[in-house]
């Protein structure tokens, strides 16, 4: 048996079933799916779990990571840490597969090598599209060996490198680095291209969507560029195993919930120094409990006294805008924190920051 992961939160629940019913019409029925919807909000979730339940097949799975960045890494860990399955496959779920690709999958198991496929794109023109048989899309462009996300995988080969870099937030990275350091095991590593085995539905990637200032969307500048770097600099080190032995684990229901009832908020203001410090001092130091914080822009800064002074050179305080202590803040909860349970909000006038963190020693 086959377990086919996906990770999912907030998609268009459209491609999405036509992702599963591909899977449906498979001519070999070798494989189960876990889909772990990774936080998306209540609505979507609702509606996504009602659609996998009408397939016999997967195991729908929520996690409580809808205040916290999209984190691939954790949501493919989560299941892999206590798979059962002597393999595994990942998935994007805007795939539309083959009749024939678990067939192919079942062929390609071997416990010495993952395989990793490639795929064809569709232009925007063809998700609408309604075809009587996967070979009746058009192809855009064909993906090489550099794309590495949709791999079958030996599953104790993942567990002895404890899984999925749990650093990549966001998007980028995770897929090739994890190849690199299954090769560093001895594992082999093989690129399918025999024949196109799936189809890339249509979308706009993440990069488009960024903005420059803050966004209820949570988003972090520079974390395509900065996740490159992570990934050279694992590939340069020697060592395979990457995350420590706490991998795997996501806030559990408790503690979110725990979190979402506290309110004894501390409240900073944007001052440079303000921001620096807690940064540096006050949340590394902090022990045994709930730090509850919100971000705030001082009303001073907004005052004429305040724009007077600095057009006339007076010393007046320096400041964060909201979007660089978004910036600050994600990249030290990434770096430093991601393994506590915490959340993460914009508020939806984008003119405060909540962050919440439960730390236990």
């Amino acid at each position: 048996m086959i377990t086919i992961l996906y990770a999912y939160r907030n998609r268009d629940l459209k491609r999405i079933k036509k992702s599963l019913d591909s899977l449906a019409s498979q001519n070999k029925q070798n494989f189960r799916v876990v889909f772990i919807d990774y936080g998306s909000e209540q609505s979507i979730a609702g509606q996504i779990k009602s659609l996998t339940e009408e397939y016999s097949f997967i195991q729908y799975c929520y996690l409580n990571t809808c205040y916290q960045p999209w984190n691939k890494s954790k949501a493919f860990n989560y299941v892999l840490k206590n798979i059962d399955s002597e393999y595994c496959f990942t998935a994007d779920v805007d795939m539309i597969f083959h009749p024939e690709f678990t067939t192919v999958l079942e062929k390609e198991c071997n416990l010495d090598k993952a395989t990793y496929f490639q795929v064809g794109f569709l232009a925007e023109e063809e998700n609408d599209k309604n075809v009587d048989s996967f070979n009746d899309y058009q192809i855009k462009f064909l993906s090489n060996e550099e794309a590495t996300g949709m791999t079958l995988f030996p599953v104790q080969k993942l567990k002895m490198i404890r899984g999925y870099d749990e650093f990549f937030h966001f998007w980028g990275a995770e897929d090739t680095e994890i190849h690199n350091r299954l090769k560093k095991t001895g594992c082999e590593l093989f690129f399918y291209d025999l024949q196109v085995l799936m189809l890339h539905q249509w979308h706009k990637n993440y990069r488009n969507r960024e903005t420059l200032h803050l966004n209820r969307e949570l988003q972090l500048s520079l974390t395509v560029e900065i996740n490159h770097r992570h990934l050279m600099h694992n590939y340069e080190s020697d060592n395979a195993t990457i995350n420590s032995e706490v991998w795997g684990e996501v806030i559990s229901e408790s503690e979110f919930n725990e979190l979402g009832s506290f309110d004894n908020e501390l409240i900073l203001i944007n001052k440079m120094e303000i921001i620096e410090h807690f940064l540096f001092i006050e949340l590394p130091k902090f022990k045994d409990g709930i730090l509850a914080v919100r971000f705030v822009e001082d009303n001073f800064q907004k005052s004429l006294k305040y724009k007077i002074k600095k057009a006339i050179g007076k010393k007046v305080p320096k400041y964060y805008s909201l979007k660089e202590i978004n910036d600050k803040l994600l990249l030290h909860i990434i770096s430093f924190y991601h393994q506590f349970p915490y959340t993460y909000k914009i508020n939806p006038d984008l003119k405060s920051i909540s962050f919440k963190i439960k730390k236990n020693y």
